[in-house]
């Protein structure tokens, strides 16, 4: 048997934190995009079902042509069982009271565990157990959850993963209160990487992750998990795949040694051929390092130049002006001057004097101030 696990799609974010309107528009389209070709994948390769543990829609507000994209992708794959948790992020109830009619491949949870059987042959059985996690049930949770130690036991959940149980918290899972319960493959929701770790004694814990990174606090390879369970001996293969469209990198580049901007964006370059990314893909660079206080750097003009390369890209100054006064002690020109000035106020920081020498010397040479 072949279950896909994908979590966290948050259809119809407005992704307008990087993005201008036009590409913001374009990359919520291809967050529905991948969520579809996701299951025309299992129609190709024979996936039996698939698991949404929660936040399939970003919020409690989505537009009527993402929701019946899902819901015609659902029924037009009869073969494919689709089990969905709604999560935490408001748009599991709505979606469901905005369907006329629940394809009868679409099974939903609720406030106390349901199970469903997802293969049964002369006494093997794969199940999945699920639960949507809120106020009124966090007290029971894990003391009502009973499997059958003779069955393949999935168990999906959406919330964050704990050592021990939270009280009167519904967002937290607890592990410990998850062991000795018979479980073999917990499929979660909520955080929006890959993660997978062991769950004691016959199994293991798995976010997922999202399809899509949407920004940069989500960056590298995002896309689902695939279970082969063989129905005989109930070993169990895992695999994740990566399936997004565009990937997110956030690369660091120390710029210590350079002075012009044509040396920093051979720096840039160089990190970029490192990362391995793509025409396609979105990039932050991280400027680092200490530079010298007369370094040319226009972070706007590098990213200008990124950007005919890539679909986004942006920079970020994270540098410290490295101020050798000693240079500038027996300077008699102006910028030795006005060096000397700024070093022996006590009012100010180390950083404060540096960044008031750098902006001096860009006023001195007749450049913009790049604040």
């Amino acid at each position: 048997m072949r279950i896909i696990h994908c979590a966290d799609i948050h259809l119809d974010s407005q992704m307008t934190a990087n993005l201008d309107k036009e590409k913001a528009k374009e990359r919520k389209h291809e967050i529905l995009d991948t969520f579809l070709r996701m299951v025309e994948y299992a129609g190709n390769n024979n996936v039996d079902a698939i698991i949404i543990a929660g936040d399939l829609f970003d919020t409690k507000t989505f537009s009527a042509g993402a929701r019946n994209s899902v819901i015609d992708s659902i029924a037009s794959h009869p073969n494919i069982d689709f089990y969905y948790l709604k999560g935490n992020h408001g748009g599991g109830d709505r979606f469901i009271e905005a369907i006329k009619e629940v394809p009868d491949n679409l099974y939903l949870f609720a406030d106390n565990w349901k199970r469903y059987n997802l293969y049964e042959n002369e006494g093997k059985r794969i199940t999945l157990s699920g639960i949507e996690l809120g106020d009124d049930n966090v007290s029971t949770v894990y003391s009502s959850l009973l499997l059958d130690p003779r069955d393949f036991n999935i168990v999906t959940m959406h919330g964050q993963i704990t050592t021990y149980q939270v009280k009167n918290s519904s967002d937290n899972i607890s592990l410990s209160d998850l062991r000795n319960k018979n479980i073999n493959y917990l499929a979660l929701g909520h955080v929006h990487e890959y993660q997978e770790g062991e769950l004691p004694p016959r199994g293991k814990y798995c976010y997922s992750g999202c399809l899509e990174g949407r920004g940069f606090d989500e960056c590298g390879k995002h896309g689902f998990v695939l279970l082969d369970i063989n129905e005989d001996d109930f070993t169990c293969k895992t695999e994740f795949v990566d399936f997004a469209n565009r990937h997110l990198y956030e690369i660091p580049v120390d710029i210590s040694d350079c002075k012009t901007n044509t040396d920093i964006k051979r720096k840039i370059d160089a990190a970029i051929g490192l990362q391995k990314s793509e025409t396609k893909d979105l990039l932050k660079i991280v400027l680092t390092g200490d530079i010298d206080v007369d370094c040319e750097k226009n972070t706007e003009y590098l990213a200008k130049i990124l950007m005919e390369g890539f679909y986004f890209a942006k920079v970020n100054d994270k540098t410290k002006i490295a101020v050798d006064y000693n240079d500038y002690e027996l300077d008699a020109s102006l910028k030795g001057e006005f060096v000397r000035i700024v070093k022996a106020d006590e009012s100010l920081s180390e950083e404060e004097k540096a960044e008031i020498i750098r902006c001096g010397f860009q006023a001195l040479n007749g450049e913009d101030i790049e604040l």
